[in-house]
């Protein structure tokens, strides 16, 4: 599954994980993240997020 990085903090979203939290169960894909969840470190919103590359 994917990951995607705040490009404010840094705060990285893992798929596997989700963020329960925040509203988001483990196993949601970032296109089922809700479009007004924001970075529960800093409140950067949805589009301030990058897919991160695997590492190889």
């Amino acid at each position: 599954m994917d990951k995607w990085a705040c490009t404010i903090c840094g705060y990285v979203y893992d798929s596997v994980k989700g963020y329960p939290d925040n509203g988001v169960a483990p196993g949601t894909t970032w296109n089922d993240v809700p479009h007004d969840w924001v970075c529960p470190i800093c409140g950067a919103p949805k589009d301030n997020f990058i897919k991160k590359k695997p590492h190889r």
